[in-house]
């Protein structure tokens, strides 16, 4: 083969090689998120938290607006948080919206996550019964068939729940069932109680069942807790892209936590077919700020703490859940200092009282 041949093959080759790694470089970086709930009929929605806020709203999208190459990509799980521990085991999500419990047996289990901001953290808990159950409080639920989904934050506030009133979960006997099936159990009487939360509301309201117990002004240590995990690689690869997505999530958390938007938000998660009044009476005497913060304050990390422990307790994990490290508040700490919001939000103490901000 000529020189010239050899020159002409060697720079055609080069010339491949820089248009591969043109086209590589202006491939799309589609972020996955993932939300442990889903709407009515399967909607890709939800409510409640400033994460679905965020979907609703496009939060993330208008983050990435002018970033042609980043794409947002949503998942919802009928499977709630077990399902989504899945998808970050096999690298399908980069960042999701999960409960205490399910999060907390990721870790258990060696799924490399970082908790980054709270969101939909000290929701409540309901407790409805059957209609002519007999049911009239918790004492009651002893021998009685009663519906929760197993591996949920609301598994584990059910459990903390029963104990208290001297009952264990061995005492009653649990259907594994999510939000739809547990409506169509409970109206059919199918079952004889269930614990949740806007579905259980929205029954009660259409005289189809009676809601006899809420944490709301109970012991704050038996409501919920959940937040937005990061995947511990996509974050490490992408930290500038982790801080983006984490000050969408915190405006999200902003403009559901201001009052004169209360009307506007309750209409922003009707998109997930939960009626405007049962969410109005799910976030009665609750102020919007109280159960939108995204701040990683010492009430959430004892919350958390005592649930890794109450985990093990009730056997729902076999190991103890070293949670050294999994805070990552250094993405919210620039946001909030970003966004001007340091004093946003009122810290709370681990005994549930405000702290000093």
């Amino acid at each position: 083969m000529k020189l010239t041949s050899i020159l002409r093959l060697a720079a055609g080759i080069a010339f491949a090689g820089l248009l591969t790694i043109s086209a590589r470089a202006e491939d799309p970086l589609v972020i996955h998120v993932g939300y442990a709930a889903i709407g009515v009929d399967n909607r890709p929605f939800s409510e409640g938290t400033s994460a679905a806020t965020a979907r609703a709203g496009e939060f993330l999208e208008k983050e990435f607006a002018n970033d042609p190459n980043v794409k947002i990509e949503w998942t919802f799980f009928k499977g709630a948080g077990p399902a989504v521990n899945e998808g970050f085991a096999n690298d399908q999500l980069d960042f999701a919206y999960q409960g205490d419990l399910p999060s907390l047996i990721g870790r258990a289990t060696g799924l490399k996550t970082k908790y980054l901001l709270a969101s939909g953290a000290r929701k409540p808990l309901y407790l409805a019964v059957a209609k002519d159950s007999g049911i009239q409080k918790i004492e009651d639920l002893k021998g009685r068939k009663i519906a929760l989904q197993r591996g949920t934050n609301g598994h584990l506030a059910a459990i903390k729940i029963l104990e208290a009133h001297g009952l264990k979960e061995r005492d009653v006997q649990v259907v594994n069932l999510d939000s739809a099936a547990t409506v169509a159990a409970l109206t059919s009487k199918d079952i004889d109680a269930a614990f949740g939360d806007t579905q259980l509301i929205n029954l009660a309201a259409k005289g189809s069942a009676d809601v006899i117990y809420t944490t709301k002004g109970d012991d704050p240590r038996f409501g919920r807790n959940a937040g937005i995990i990061g995947r511990q690689a996509f974050i490490d690869a992408h930290p500038e892209i982790t801080q983006r997505v984490v000050d969408a999530f915190v405006k999200a958390a902003q403009w559901s936590s201001d009052e004169p938007n209360r009307a506007a938000l309750f209409e922003l998660w009707h998109k997930s077919g939960t009626p405007v009044p049962i969410l109005e009476e799910y976030f009665s005497k609750d102020t919007l700020a109280y159960r939108n913060s995204p701040l990683i304050d010492d009430l959430l990390t004892s919350q958390y703490a005592e649930q890794a422990v109450k985990s093990k307790e009730f056997e729902l994990v076999r190991r103890d859940i070293d949670l050294q490290g999994w805070f990552e508040p250094k993405y919210l700490n620039s946001a909030l200092q970003r966004l001007g919001l340091q004093k946003f939000w009122q810290p709370y103490g681990a005994d549930g009282k405000p702290a000093a901000s």
